[in-house]
Parts: structure tokens; sequence; C-alpha cells
């Protein structure tokens, strides 16, 4: 049952990951990026890492999104104008020579890695409050604050470009 649910999840997470990018409205793409978030946070259940998937949750599906869509909002952001004749060169080639890279970055990657270990569902013991709480705030403190003093820094861009356009 595990792998089912797991297959199931990883298939919704990566074709919402798919609309997030082939998405023209901003709105429409952020919605599939809460879909991507909650697919991810079953995946870290079935993990057996309760409080990652809890953390998912409440702060990636939450807060950052709600932050995100706060952001498209405050630029009032439309949808991407249409170019005739593009669209339709980027798809014939676009399509096969992405299906190319990604096979020929898979066989790389598969002949570099070692082989590695089996997952076994629910025998991960890394993701109680404390091990996350000690590794966030000894190892990796620097990335943590860097990454909020940049979404603090992209939060006031969205509000001087919201205020040149009003002016």
């Amino acid at each position: 049952m595990d792998v089912i649910l797991f297959l199931l999840f990883a298939a919704i997470a990566v074709a919402c990951g798919v609309n997030l990018v082939v998405q023209k409205h901003p709105i429409a793409s952020a919605l599939s990026l809460v879909g991507v978030m909650g697919s991810l946070a079953v995946l870290y259940l079935l993990l057996g890492a309760e409080f990652i998937a809890a953390a998912q949750v409440i702060v990636y599906a939450g807060a950052i999104m709600v932050l995100f869509l706060f952001v498209i909002m405050l630029l009032n952001a439309g949808g991407e104008p249409k170019t005739p004749g593009k669209s339709r060169m980027a798809g014939l080639l676009g399509i096969p020579l992405m299906a190319v890279l990604l096979g020929l970055l898979s066989y790389l990657v598969q002949r570099a890695l070692p082989k590695p270990a089996g997952v076994t569902f629910g025998a991960f013991t890394g993701g109680k409050p404390y091990d996350v709480g000690k590794a966030i705030f000894t190892e990796y403190m620097l990335p943590f604050e860097i990454t909020s003093v940049l979404i603090l820094i992209a939060i006031l861009g969205a509000i001087v470009l919201a205020r040149k356009e009003i002016d």
C-alpha cells in the first residue's frame, strides 16, 4: 500500500510541478505550487517524518504561498501575452530536446552515483522537532538566515515595483 500511495503522490507532485511551469497566469502557477507542497507533505508522512510534513503544510503550503499570492497581487501581474508563431516552434523542438536531455542526465547520474540503499517506509527517525530544531540552529543557521533575508528583500522589491506603477 505504501508503494501505491508513494507513486500516486509522486505523480501528483510531478504533474503539479509541470503545470506550475506551463501555466501562463501567475495565480494558477501559485496554486499548482500548493499542490506540489501538499504532495510532498504526504510523501514525508509516508517516510515517517510527521513533524516535517506538518511544517511543510503550515510553513510552505500556508505561509509562503500566502506571501507569494500577496506579492503577485501587489504587482498586479496578469497572464503572459501571446507571441504568435514562436510557441509552435518551441513545442516542436523543445519537447524532444527536453526528453533527450532528461534521458542523458538520468543515464549520467545513474552511472556516476553508487547504488543507493533501499528506502524503508517509516524508518526515518530524524524528523522529530528536536532534530529539526538542532539542525536549523546549528548546521544550517547561515542558509536559514540568508533565506529569510532574501524573502524580505523580495517583499521590499515587490513593494517598490508596485509603488512605481501607482505613481
